[in-house]
């Protein structure tokens, strides 16, 4: 996918961002400290985490400037509503940043924080690549807890058997 268009993906990367959300919701509040095991990220760390990552590297570096990722502790947001808040609003400034992107900001070359250069859209690009992998983390901890978490899309692998069962069932029949 080529981000040609700021307005586009933002659209796109607000739907990514409430995904994201909705499994952050699934979080028992009293459990945004575990973690599976010593020196991992906690629950709590791994939002904290997509959400300074895409702030503070992915957008500081697609808008020109030098990584300014200060990790991802305690000390950003320490209970549940504050890791929600900080989540949302960081990416709420995510989106205003990103909002004033021309087509030449898109295409020019940015340096990443282990300095390589790479073109802004394609940066851009690896940020919800990032955040879908720890999003992943996040329902792979709530599995370990045994904590029910929503469906990505809307319907669960079992609900999708079925429909599909029944689709192809009803088809055989017309058929």
């Amino acid at each position: 996918m080529e981000i040609r268009d700021i307005a586009e993906f933002l659209s796109y990367f607000n739907k990514v961002h409430q995904r994201t959300m909705n499994v952050v919701r699934a979080i028992p509040p009293d459990k945004v400290d575990w973690r599976f095991r010593e020196g991992k990220f906690t629950l709590g760390d791994l939002v904290r985490h997509i959400a300074a990552a895409n702030r503070y590297i992915f957008v500081e570096v697609a808008r020109g400037k030098p990584s300014a990722y200060a990790g991802c502790g305690k000390g950003f947001a320490e209970t549940y509503d504050e890791i929600v808040a900080f989540a949302e609003r960081l990416h709420r400034e995510d989106v205003e940043i990103l909002s004033g992107f021309t087509a030449d900001q898109l295409s020019r070359k940015c340096t990443t924080p282990d300095g390589g250069s790479i073109t802004s859209w394609k940066w851009l690009r690896s940020m919800v690549e990032h955040e879908a992998h720890h999003r992943g983390q996040i329902y792979i901890y709530l599995s370990l807890m045994e904590v029910p978490s929503p469906p990505l899309y809307g319907l669960t692998s079992e609900q999708v058997i079925e429909l599909s069962t029944a689709a192809h069932i009803q088809n055989s029949s017309n058929g």
